[in-house]
C-alpha cells in the first residue's frame, strides 16, 4: 500500500514537480496539495496522510504555525519539513512545533524520499548538513568557563584521590608517599575545592564516576 503524501508549499510548480517526483515513486502517492498552511490544516484533518511535506515560508499562515496546528489536532501526524531556510532557527522551531523531520530544497530529490519514508516509519530524520549546523550552533553556546574537571587535578592529586577512593586514611596515604599527613590533608582539601566537593563520600562517588576505583 503506497504511503499517501500531502504537499504544503506557496509556489505552485514546486508542488507540481514534487507531485511528478513522488508519484513516481512506487510506494508513495500524493494525495492532495496545499498553497497556504490554512489550508494545509484543513486538508490534513480531512485526507490524513501519511507523511505533510511542509514549506516553513508561506504567506499568512507559516509553516511552522501550521505544523503545529496540525500536530495539535492529531498528535499522530507526521510533517517532514521542506525549506529552503539553513538557519538554525527555523529548524528548531519546526521540530518544536512537532516536525518529524527537516531537509533543504537544494537537496537531491533522493534525499527527500528517503526522509519522506523514514518519516512515515515514526523517525526523525534530519541531513548531515543540518545536523552538523545545530552542533556548531550549539557548541558556538557552550560558555567558554567550564566547571573544575578531574583534568584541573595534578598528578599527586589524582593518585591521592583513587587512594582515598580506595578507603585509605590520610595516616596511610601520607605513609605511601613519604609526607606528612598535614600536607595529605591541604591536599585533599584542594581536590575537593577543585571538584567543588564537600566530603569524603562525594569524592568516593565521583572516583567511581571517573572510573578510578568501583564500590565491589
Amino acid at each position: 500500500m503506497s504511503m499517501k503524501v500531502l504537499i504544503v508549499d506557496d509556489h505552485t510548480i514546486v508542488r507540481q514537480g514534487l507531485r511528478v517526483l513522488i508519484d513516481k515513486e512506487q510506494d508513495m502517492e500524493v494525495i492532495a496539495e496545499a498553497a497556504t498552511g490554512a489550508e494545509a490544516i484543513r486538508l490534513a484533518r480531512e485526507k490524513r496522510p501519511d507523511v505533510t511535506v511542509m514549506d516553513i515560508t508561506m504567506p499568512d499562515l507559516n509553516g511552522i504555525d501550521a505544523t503545529r496546528a496540525i500536530i495539535a489536532e492529531w498528535p499522530q501526524a507526521r510533517v517532514l519539513a521542506l525549506s529552503m531556510e539553513s538557519d538554525r532557527r527555523f529548524v528548531v522551531e519546526v521540530l518544536k512545533a512537532g516536525a518529524n523531520g527537516y531537509v533543504l530544497k537544494d537537496s537531491a530529490f533522493a534525499e527527500l524520499a528517503t526522509a519522506i519514508r523514514a518519516v512515515a516509519t515514526g523517525e526523525t530524520y534530519l541531513p548531515s548538513r543540518v545536523t552538523t549546523l545545530l552542533i556548531k550552533e550549539y557548541l558556538q553556546r557552550i560558555p567558554d568557563e567550564v566547571p573544575a574537571t578531574y583534568e584541573n587535578l595534578s598528578q599527586r592529586e589524582r593518585e591521592i584521590l583513587q587512594l582515598i577512593a580506595d578507603g585509605r586514611n590520610a595516616k596511610e596515604i601520607a605513609f605511601s608517599f613519604g609526607v606528612s599527613v598535614k600536607t595529605v590533608e591541604n591536599q585533599r582539601h584542594s581536590i575537593m575545592k577543585k571538584l567543588d566537593l564537600f566530603s569524603i563520600a562525594e569524592l568516593t562517588k565521583y572516583a567511581v564516576r571517573q572510573g578510578l576505583t568501583s564500590l565491589s
